[in-house]
């Protein structure tokens, strides 16, 4: 095999890796972002939907209270739902 083509592949090896670490980068990471309970809708949480169930897409109900989705910090409680505004902790719902 030829020096060039196996620093090619050596390239889009490197680009691959990087590109799946970015991938996999939690959401509170990618910028300031909190939790916010009770305005996801069922199925679509980030996770915590609170007793059997176990994270992320396992909320059962719309505007689940203690089902939470990550917000542009300082958004969540101006949110509206049909079911009330969201919460920064959870709620009875």
């Amino acid at each position: 095999m030829k020096a060039k083509s196996i620093a090619g592949i050596a390239g889009l090896a490197l680009t691959a890796g990087i590109a799946a670490g970015l991938a996999t980068t939690p959401v509170a990471a990618q910028g300031a972002k909190e939790k916010c309970y009770g305005i996801a809708l069922a199925g679509k949480n980030d996770c915590a939907a609170g007793p059997g169930t176990s994270c992320a897409g396992t909320s059962t109900r719309d505007y689940q209270g203690n089902a939470w989705k990550y917000v542009d910090k300082g958004t969540c409680t101006s949110i509206e739902t049909p079911k009330g505004k969201g919460s920064l902790t959870p709620i009875d719902r």
